[in-house]
């Protein structure tokens, strides 16, 4: 493949290179990430094109021998993924089916209904919106229906691992919300329930927001939804990162606990498309005078959405299928490996959260990394070893972008295959990176692992390989 190509070092505005930002991700002497070259702007477009295709399959070359350990990223499967490239992708379906503002829906309208009714099975749920394209659309859409700007909004801290949805900076503040936010349990990065009862009769919230990034144990739903009835607020579940175990019944039941609705991504811990997905309990007139099920259905489309990704929608009800068939075991082996590499963490003397009360209940554990340099330094370091994690902010940090920890997931690792034993051998690699000067041998230990489980489980079409070359048409 010949490409024109900007030498690294030159100063012209044709120059488009990409340098590393800090020496922690050295590779024994090495930077990371590598430099790389951009096709120059004198090149011919289709040059343009051929770089693309060159650097996606680098991306699936590198995560083929790479520890993939963020918490919110897992893998579709094949036949889920085959929807991409269908006509779907190309299309409108704005409305709902049956009443449309565009035609040529005749045959995508029943998928639409037919996967809303999946999602009902799955989750148990009296009502199902599928058309949110992310989590954050979701709960962008959900408090267009229940909440109006002014309204106060109680939601988790950010550093007790709220999601930024939730903060005057996010979603709540584009609607307008008053952020208010409930007591907190550092040590188990969870809602102290005793204190937010107390804080939501005192404080009068519209609406009370139970869910996190980082979700380490379930919450005391059943008393924060007493709590909130008594000053009829509305109650809102974000299950963007425990969906998947919700699926499985390895999780507490948010909408059995009585949650007005649960808003959600689909590609968690349920290994479905990037998308998102709202569910409700019993529709019901809200404090602000609106029907729950159709202030949800206006707040989706027209309010927030305009086209939802009709191929998407479609993959979703693929992976619903298949959540029907092997979710239950796969959340179950998800926690359990969380739990193995938690355990293999603080045998070598990390500091992971929550010892005293078994490190996690879900797919998530974190750990203090501050004794090897803060999470940025060690995230980036393991990267250059690997292992690909996130940092992340712990109780006390006041800064996002240099925060105290890093935050760990087993979701991939076990939709590949890995189980219990080999979460030791994932646990020593992450030791290791972390202490640094031992980058080639945690490479070569994380690429001889991924050897052994790099194809999909907990699916169907088991054995696919979840990190092959993509086929790419040539460019003529």
């Amino acid at each position: 493949m010949h490409l024109t190509l900007v030498r690294i070092g030159l100063k012209n505005e044709d120059q488009h290179t990409h340098t590393p930002a800090n020496k922690a991700g050295s590779m024994g002497g090495e930077r990371f990430p590598e430099p790389y070259q951009q096709p120059s702007s004198k090149a011919p477009s289709s040059e343009s094109v051929k770089w693309i295709q060159s650097q996606v399959t680098r991306h699936h070359q590198r995560f083929a021998r790479s520890i993939p350990l963020i918490a919110s990223e897992n893998l579709v499967s094949p036949l889920a993924a085959e929807m991409f490239s269908s006509d779907l992708h190309n299309r409108y379906a704005e409305g709902l089916p049956g009443s449309r503002y565009y035609e040529g829906n005749a045959d995508y309208d029943p998928i639409e209904e037919h996967v809303e009714s999946l999602a009902k099975r799955v989750f148990d749920a009296p009502f199902a919106d599928v058309r949110p394209i992310s989590g954050t659309t979701a709960n962008i859409s959900a408090l267009f229906a229940i909440s109006a700007p002014g309204n106060r909004f109680m939601a988790p801290e950010l550093a007790a691992g709220a999601h930024i949805s939730t903060q005057r900076f996010g979603a709540a503040g584009l609607r307008g919300l008053d952020t208010i936010t409930y007591p907190s349990i550092p040590e188990t990065m969870s809602i102290d329930t005793e204190l937010a009862v107390e804080m939501i009769a005192r404080e009068n919230p519209d609406v009370c927001y139970i869910g996190q990034s980082v979700y380490l144990f379930p919450s005391d739903v059943k008393e924060l939804v007493e709590a909130a009835r008594e000053i009829d607020a509305t109650i809102m579940y974000d299950a963007a990162h425990v969906l998947g175990l919700i699926a499985g019944n390895r999780f507490q039941d948010p909408l059995q606990d009585g949650v007005d609705l649960v808003c959600a991504s689909t590609h968690k811990t349920l290994p479905g498309p990037q998308h998102g997905i709202i569910l409700a309990n019993q529709d019901r007139q809200l404090a602000n005078g609106k029907m729950l099920h159709r202030a949800i259905r206006s707040a989706v489309f027209p309010g927030v959405h305009s086209n939802h990704h009709l191929h998407k929608v479609a993959a979703l009800g693929v992976s619903l299928a298949e959540a029907l068939e092997f979710q239950a075991d796969y959340a179950e082996h998800t926690i359990a490996n969380a739990k193995a590499l938690a355990e293999g963490l603080w045998e070598r003397g990390m500091k992971v959260f929550a010892p005293d009360h078994g490190f996690t209940e879900s797919h998530t554990i974190l750990v203090d990394v501050s004794e090897f340099g803060g999470g940025a330094d060690v995230s980036l370091r393991a990267e250059s070893c690997g292992l690909v994690m996130n940092k992340n902010m712990l109780p006390g940090d006041t800064s996002a972008v240099s925060p105290s920890g890093v935050r760990l997931g087993t979701p991939e690792l076990t939709r590949l295959g890995m189980g219990v034993d080999e979460m030791d051998e994932v646990a020593l690699m992450i030791h290791l990176a972390a202490q640094g000067d031992r980058e080639s041998e945690v490479r070569q230990r994380a690429a001889e692992l991924k050897k052994r489980f790099n194809s999909l489980h907990y699916c169907w079409n088991v054995g696919r390989g979840a990190y092959a070359d993509p086929e790419f048409s040539p460019v003529n």
